[in-house]
């Protein structure tokens, strides 16, 4: 790659970056970070804002399947700069108060806009910025850089949140909290709204947009897609590897549970994935370009069947700080670096580039259902066997989902080697 060439593919990648985190700002990343603030100016509780993400997940099942095809028929920087536009749009709605049937239908409508038209034309532009010899770290890049933009927007929303809350070292009272949340939902829906426009207008490629896109949508594509062994096996795969990324939302309940820290050092154990997230990402990404990325997919799912074990067997006691933390970054490598991947191999696998988004959206309907079953699984080993038996009982789930993972990437990387040669 040229200097130039180099040069105009840094825009690109970081407008990619920003808009790839920037379009869940305002349904998940604002409730993660202000949880306590959003449940008291909504006036609602935790299980009343679960079934908000539960129609989102509901709406995003459909929108995978039926917003692939559509990612092949337009350019991506259109879809996702529309996408990026409407989902500011909801923040208007979100800034004032909404009671909790409007809060549903917006998380519905969330789903529509992030995943309908944003999903797949996003991996579809991160395969065209990775060409033939960068998918690895197109998406080392685009994994890592979401990380790190979540935690700069989580950083940005409690700035703002102290600025207009006049914190004083005294409770906020509820018209305090409602008021600096609503400047913090407004901020953000603007800064989102503005990298939509930048998205439609700039992120362009040196890549004719003719060639990345389907005249029509036809039956004849889809039964192109499907009749590929390395979509059914991404499947699997991505499924595996996503039931691994929802089971790290749960190691700083191990360090407080089971390791009996106190709940700031358990926190700091959270914060610390946050900073290994970018880390693996970025490094991943440029291991699998200097081999093939389905051998690292192998390698990922090693590591996490690895940790997995070493949490369940129950070798990890009390006080054992330096073998904890191991264990916490043998097993985020594999999670994480499964989870820079499984999008990676698409050349790989032999998915043609104009049939991206079809190819996404089949392989995401079945891949990301662990956001429906997922949580309920572990919350019934947690709340059945509480302490140490639950804990070690969701990650021997991680192992055998890692183990099934592992299976699916090895046949991948076989059968991906012989078509290659």
């Amino acid at each position: 790659m040229s200097n130039t060439e180099r040069f105009k593919s840094i825009p690109y990648i970081v407008l990619l970056i920003l808009a790839g985190e920037a379009v869940f700002i305002l349904p998940f990343v604002l409730a993660r970070v202000f949880r306590a603030t959003v449940l008291d100016v909504f006036e609602i509780n935790n299980t009343e804002i679960g079934y908000c993400f539960s129609i989102y997940g509901l709406v995003a099942l459909a929108s995978y399947l039926f917003g692939g095809p559509l990612a092949d028929r337009f350019p991506p920087r259109k879809l996702m700069g529309v996408a990026l536009v409407l989902t500011a749009l909801g923040g208007l709605v979100y800034a004032n108060e909404p009671s909790l049937s409007t809060l549903q239908y917006l998380y519905g409508f969330w789903g529509f806009t992030t995943i309908f038209l944003f999903w797949a034309a996003m991996i579809k532009a991160t395969r065209v910025w990775g060409g033939t010899k960068n998918q690895g770290k197109a998406f080392g890049f685009l994994d890592g850089g979401r990380g790190l933009v979540g935690a700069l927007f989580g950083v940005l929303g409690v700035a703002v949140f102290s600025l207009f809350a006049n914190v004083d070292g005294t409770e906020l009272s509820l018209a305090q909290q409602k008021e600096a949340f609503q400047y913090v939902v407004y901020i953000s829906a603007a800064i989102v709204a503005f990298i939509g426009v930048l998205v439609f207008f700039f992120l362009k490629s040196d890549v004719d947009e003719k060639e990345i896109v389907v005249d029509k949508i036809t039956k004849e594509n889809i039964k192109t897609v499907l009749k590929l062994p390395s979509v059914w096996l991404l499947m699997i795969i991505i499924l595996c590897a996503y039931v691994g990324y929802k089971i790290t939302d749960i190691f700083s309940l191990y360090a407080r549970e089971v390791m009996l820290y106190n709940e700031v050092d358990a926190a700091k154990t959270g914060t610390f994935l946050l900073f290994i997230r970018p880390v693996v990402g970025v490094v991943v990404g440029f291991l699998a370009d200097r081999s093939r990325a389905s051998l690292y997919l192998c390698i990922g799912f090693l590591l996490s069947i690895i940790g997995a074990v070493l949490f369940a067997s129950g070798i990890l006691l009390e006080g054992d700080t330096f073998l904890f933390f191991l264990t916490i970054i043998i097993t985020a490598l594999g999670v994480y670096a499964a989870r820079v991947l499984y999008f990676a191999v698409m050349k790989e696998g032999n998915i043609p580039l104009v049939l991206t988004g079809t190819a996404v959206g089949i392989i995401s309907f079945v891949g990301y259902t662990p956001d429906i079953f997922a949580g309920p699984l572990i919350g019934y080993f947690l709340d059945g066997m509480p302490g140490r038996a639950g804990h070690e009982a969701v990650f021997w789930m991680l192992a055998v989902f890692s183990v099934a993972g592992g299976v699916a990437s090895f046949v991948f990387y076989r059968l991906s080697g012989k078509t290659g040669d």
